[in-house]
């Protein structure tokens, strides 16, 4: 079992002496959420609270997260850093393809790419696409990253993007993991289909056992159950070594915690010592015991 540690919402001074320190007692990675910015205009619920409502506004930081988890690579050498999850079809995905594999050349490879549709139709809006059209666009993303990823002169004609021969360097040395995000039943096939790993929300144990079971039904009808698997979760109901245990013995291959949080650190504000602290108490009491 991994365990990685989530910056969401943190104040953006703390982003490096947290990698560092989580780094120093063995997390896995820093996970870096994605929010391009807050609208007062909310045409549609946030999907993983009860109400629908938002747990941050328009005060609350969201650092971008390429740029994050470049900031705080350049600052470590071996924590690893991934998104959950970056909205790709509100982004184009060549200039994605670019930005990642060049954090990929600079990181020594220790980045992996989670990401997701996106809930927010004002974000598709007014950055220019269309929030009706997303799955089918972020399967084509999907194809598109990996192709040009894979190095070489490269072309792509699909029903959304098209682009003629294209050579993209540096490519990475290594290949980038892709987690995808999704809970609805498209979500957990576009994981099955093109996806080294699936990341959750936030979801009670019994429901993300469910989840993780229907994707390995796809994986098997899409011929993919022989390929490694990543689960990232992000659990509601288990806090300490032998819920994970149980966990990770059904499959969950990296725990996604907010240390700090369980004691008494808030996700949003909160002192620098309170995150740390937390990050020791979270690795004294139940990493140490899992290894």
């Amino acid at each position: 079992m991994k365990f990685s540690a989530s910056i969401a919402m943190a104040p953006p001074e703390h982003y490096i002496p947290v990698a560092r320190e989580a780094e120093k007692l063995g997390y896995h990675a820093i996970v870096l959420p994605d929010s391009i910015f807050f609208s007062e205009e909310v045409s549609k619920p946030y999907p993983y609270t009860q109400d629908g409502s938002r747990m941050w506004d328009g005060e609350t930081p969201w650092i971008e997260p390429i740029v994050g988890a470049a900031a705080m690579a350049a600052a470590t050498e071996s924590i690893f850093f991934y998104t959950s999850v970056v909205k790709l079809p509100v982004r184009h995905p060549v200039l994605v393809a670019k930005q990642v594999a060049s954090l990929a050349a600079l990181s020594n490879n220790r980045f992996g790419f989670g990401c997701g549709l996106g809930w927010l139709p004002e974000e598709f809006k007014w950055c220019g696409t269309e929030f009706e059209t997303r799955g089918k666009r972020m399967n084509e993303c999907l194809e598109i990253l990996r192709l040009i990823w894979g190095g070489g002169m490269v072309e792509y004609h699909g029903e959304h993007y098209d682009f003629g021969k294209i050579q993209m360097s540096p490519v990475p040395s290594e290949p980038i993991p892709i987690y995808i995000g999704g809970h609805t039943k498209p979500g957990l096939r576009r994981a099955a289909k093109y996806g080294d790993g699936w990341s959750s929300a936030m979801l009670k144990s019994k429901d993300l056992l469910d989840l993780v079971g229907q994707i390995e039904a796809f994986r098997t009808e899409y011929g993919r159950s022989h390929l490694p698997m990543e689960y990232q979760a992000v659990v509601t109901d288990v806090w300490d070594a032998e819920g994970f245990k149980r966990l990770e013995d059904a499959g969950v291959t990296d725990i996604i915690t907010v240390p700090w949080l369980m004691y008494g650190t808030p996700m949003v504000g909160g002192d620098l010592q309170g995150r740390i602290d937390g990050l020791n108490r979270f690795a004294d009491t139940v990493i140490a015991k899992m290894q």
